[in-house]
């Protein structure tokens, strides 16, 4: 998988997903596998530059490989001076957004709602190519809803207009997460275009990775909510992919390993306060894959408010839980 001078080291790729992609998770992925992981979306408003919350999103201090960052938008000048911004930043990568789905982002005409103005759609990637000396990708969905699919033609502005790589979600916007991810508009993309694409949407397992590069001919897949509470998907999806000897999912020990870790490192990157808000929804994810908990057990951690009691009671639920892994 080749995104522009960049050889990525497998084709597995970690989704940018607001409030979940940040710098700790990013690591975790990358350490399990991910060939490229690509950040949470910045806002390319001018007034959100120096924000906290933005710095934190382009903070890659730390960061191993390769560093892609998502920007979002609706106005061509805006978006080209966030590219800029970015790179200046040390992103090696940026990744336009068009296929946020978020009834917030859509109501400015930002994300998937894009895909409904073409015209627009090409004044912005033109304007974002032309700004930035690195290599600049697209995430879109399907279409706007299933009587306006417009892949095809998004996809071939993306490559008139000097798009690198192209991510799709096999959805319209109107479905958001709702119902089976379709594969035949990517197939079709993937023969229409001569750039990379990425396929994306209900990847969860291996088996439905391989299956998925093989009907669509993909160039690479796209993973984001299975990711969540399951970092080493990456690995598990790489080793069937090679063929390998069957890959053996972290033993309970080891599962308590990797989640005290990340803990950590969330503790690290937000301060205290913040790290054990942004951890609880990980726990959940965690325990949803590892086990179930008893209610009043989940209640105590979400209730935790210091990182030393939250991960107390952490650990002392790996008592609880029924079976190892998923």
């Amino acid at each position: 998988m080749q995104i522009g001078p960049y050889k990525l080291a497998n084709n597995l790729i970690l989704a940018p997903m607001a409030g979940i992609t940040d710098r700790p998770f990013r690591e975790l992925c990358k350490q399990f596998g991910a060939g490229l992981t690509v950040s949470e979306m910045v806002a390319s408003s001018p007034q959100l530059q120096n924000h906290k919350r933005t710095l934190q999103k382009t903070d890659h201090s730390g960061d191993s490989g390769l560093r892609s960052v998502q920007i979002l938008g609706t106005d061509p000048e805006q978006m080209a001076a966030a590219a800029t911004i970015n790179v200046a930043r040390g992103a090696h990568i940026i990744d336009i957004n068009m296929g946020c789905p978020a009834k917030k982002v859509c109501s400015v005409a930002a994300g998937s709602a894009l895909l409904r103005d073409e015209a627009l759609v090409e004044k912005i990637l033109t304007r974002v190519v032309d700004a930035v000396s690195v290599p600049v990708t697209l995430k879109i969905r399907t279409g706007w809803d299933k009587q306006n699919r417009n892949a095809l033609a998004i996809a071939k502005i993306a490559e008139n207009c000097g798009i690198q790589a192209l991510a799709i979600h096999g959805r319209t916007r109107a479905c958001k997460f709702n119902g089976a991810a379709e594969y035949d508009t990517i197939k079709r993309v993937k023969q229409t275009v001569a750039i990379p694409v990425i396929a994306n949407g209900d990847i969860d397992s291996a088996e439905k990775a391989k299956k998925v590069l093989h009907e669509t001919g993909a160039d690479a897949v796209m993973i984001g909510r299975a990711a969540q509470g399951k970092p080493w998907i990456f690995q598990e999806i790489q080793n069937r992919l090679d063929a390998s000897a069957h890959y053996a999912m972290p033993t309970r020990s080891e599962a308590q390993s990797i989640i005290n870790n990340h803990l950590e490192n969330l503790y690290s990157f937000y301060g205290n306060i913040s790290g054990v808000r942004i951890a609880r929804k990980h726990i959940g994810w965690y325990f949803d894959k590892l086990g179930s908990l008893p209610a009043a057990r989940k209640q105590e951690i979400n209730q935790a408010q210091l990182p030393a009691a939250q991960l107390a009671l952490v650990n002392l639920s790996f008592n609880d839980i029924t079976h190892n892994t998923a």
